[in-house]
């Protein structure tokens, strides 16, 4: 019975203490920039997203956790103008051969494992978009109050697999790349 009284009080120690020196930092999402770049055969398409909310945890300069929730719904395309593909497009990109996003209104990532590097983190989480969730490992850099990053994310193991060469044969220059980079600025 003393001993699992003092397990659960130096349980109860550890957390309070652990949870004393962790700062959670918020992502301020209005401020913060999500790009996204989709390739081609033929070209590329680039646009933006929109960050609902997010955080970071520190303990000490040493991010140790965070959750970010993107809202797929704000899925904007830069490159065409309005009246030359830029509607039907985005369209297309919203309907479920690609986000779905009536069905799937955001996507999410959390951060698992953190390991401090010479530049940044190198980041290790774990990435739902459409419910289906997948590991994701990419470098972070932080410069004052700014986090940085530019990752890849193979549209298939969500998936969307539409003009993918992977699945589909005689696609010919109708081929759209499995993966899409994101580049993200985020302002705490």
């Amino acid at each position: 019975m003393k001993t699992r009284l003092k397990s659960l009080i130096l349980a109860i120690a550890v957390v309070f203490t652990t949870s004393a020196f962790a700062q959670k930092k918020e992502i301020k999402a209005s401020e913060s920039t999500i790009n996204w770049t989709g390739k081609k055969v033929t070209g590329s398409h680039t646009g933006t997203l929109n960050l609902s909310e997010g955080f970071l945890v520190f303990e000490g300069d040493k991010i140790t956790s965070g959750e970010f929730v993107v809202d797929m719904t704000t899925l904007t395309v830069t490159d065409l103008e309005a009246g030359k593909g830029k509607e039907k497009l985005e369209g297309h990109l919203n309907s479920d051969d690609f986000f779905g996003t009536e069905n799937y209104k955001t996507a999410k990532l959390v951060v698992a494992k953190t390991l401090k590097t010479k530049d940044g983190y190198k980041i290790s989480g774990d990435l739902t978009i459409k419910d289906k969730t997948n590991p994701i490992t990419f470098n972070l850099n932080i410069k004052g109050d700014t986090a940085s990053t530019t990752l890849k994310v193979d549209r298939t193991k969500y998936d969307i697999k539409y003009g993918s060469g992977s699945f589909f044969d005689n696609l010919g220059d109708k081929t759209i790349s499995d993966e899409f980079e994101l580049t993200v600025n985020l302002k705490m």
